[in-house]
């Protein structure tokens, strides 16, 4: 019981977040805050899907592409940021 409460807590804490990025890219327009918040969504999903179902830790290879997703995302903003400052 205690796992799913936690869980809900980090689901909730990555869609927060993808909330206030989501806000940010409304403000400003740049893709950098579209893109974090694209991935804290995915990250909420995979969260949400791992809350939901009993995957034993052998099957979860979808979460852990989904979470590779994100994070490739992230980075690829942030290099994508830095580069067009640079010209």
């Amino acid at each position: 019981m205690l796992d799913q409460f936690l869980s809900g807590a980090i689901v909730m804490g990555f869609a927060v977040a993808a909330l206030l990025f989501l806000s940010y890219w409304r403000r400003t327009g740049q893709s950098l805050f579209l893109t974090f918040s694209a991935s804290f969504f995915l990250l909420a999903v995979n969260y949400t899907w791992l809350a939901l179902t009993n995957i034993p830790v052998e099957e979860r290879s979808p979460l852990f592409l989904i979470r590779l997703l994100a994070f490739s995302l992230i980075i690829v903003a942030i290099v994508q940021s830095n580069t067009k400052r640079g010209r």
